[in-house]
């Protein structure tokens, strides 16, 4: 088999999978709505079931619902037979993933899922087998044809089951009002949840926040800043609301402008007024890109009310790593 022959079969098996993943979109119909409905209503967990390549592909989407806030979990059919159906309770969703409809080790366990009650979806490529009949909903992940020698091999069959999971995942985390902070949730020590992170999870809060009221001289203000810091104050009203800040780098140009007599000014004097804020659930990189572009290092963040909730600096974000 020469290299150009190599390139070629692989071209071909990319085209097939390619074009199987596709026609999935023309199939979407109300049986899928339905399932997003299901799986987002569902009280306890959703159970991935599936033998062979479709139990490897059922694994993953096992993780992926899980992992955008749909508790899910894996159950591999022969052991089901064996005690691990004990995990399966009444309120959960069962998703069945075999793409003849046939597979013996599935088919055994309909009886006992249905004397359970559980609700069934079947991700199948034959409407009319007995997993499908069983089943309360169908969706079809039918393929033109398998990409490998004689048609057999599952790999665009599995490809396409493998898409549709995700499709279903991401659809049901819209429509339980999810977004990426639910993602960041489930991913604490990894970067894709690392990215995610919000202001409110990095900022300085409570008695770590720098500030003082406006009548403070500017000798206590700039004691209160080294005790803290964070570089910076907040000038707070009586009501912890936020009316200014004063940074190192204000110090600076201060001390230029009045020299020794700094000291006895007040803050409220020497404050930058309506200053740059965030709030809480802002995502940490778009703190950062904020601060970039206004070249600063700290951000004061503040409730709708206009009370200060905490300061975060630029030195939090690059401790996550995340950059």
């Amino acid at each position: 088999m020469t290299k150009k022959d190599i390139l070629q079969t692989a071209r071909e098996v990319l085209d097939t999978e390619a074009r199987a993943v596709a026609g999935l979109a023309d199939k979407l119909d109300d049986a899928f709505l339905a399932t997003v409905d299901l799986l987002a209503r569902a009280r306890t967990r959703v159970i991935v079931i599936g033998m062979g390549k479709s139990g490897l592909v059922g694994r993953k989407i096992a993780a992926t619902l899980a992992s955008c806030g749909t508790p899910a979990v894996f159950i591999h059919p022969a052991e089901a037979g064996h005690g691990d159906l004990g995990i399966v309770q009444k309120n959960d969703v069962v998703l069945a993933i075999s793409y003849s409809g046939q597979t013996r080790e599935i088919v055994d366990l309909l009886d006992f899922l249905k004397r359970l009650g559980v609700r069934m979806v079947a991700i199948t490529g034959n409407r009319n087998s007995r997993i499908a009949r069983y089943s309360d909903i169908v969706l079809d992940a039918g393929v033109e044809r398998e990409a490998g020698p004689g048609r057999l091999i599952p790999t665009a069959s599995s490809t396409a089951a493998l898409a549709l999971g995700d499709a279903l995942a991401i659809a049901v985390m819209r429509r339980k009002g999810l977004d990426e902070r639910a993602f960041g949730s489930t991913h604490p020590k990894g970067q894709l949840g690392r990215r995610a992170l919000t202001v409110d999870a990095l900022m300085h809060r409570g008695a770590k926040i720098p500030r003082v009221a406006p009548a403070t001289r500017m000798k206590a203000a700039i004691e209160e800043m080294t005790a803290k810091k964070i570089g910076m104050t907040c000038i707070i009203d009586a009501g912890n609301r936020l009316l200014g800040i004063i940074t190192d780098g204000d110090l600076r140009l201060l001390l230029r402008r009045h020299g020794g007599s700094l000291l006895a000014k007040t803050a409220g004097a020497c404050m930058t007024a309506n200053p740059v804020t965030v709030p809480r659930n802002r995502l940490a990189t778009e703190a950062l890109n904020l601060m970039e572009e206004r070249h600063i290092t700290s951000l004061v963040v503040v409730e709708e009310d206009g009370r200060v909730g905490g300061v975060i600096h630029l030195h939090d974000l690059w401790r996550t790593e995340m950059f």
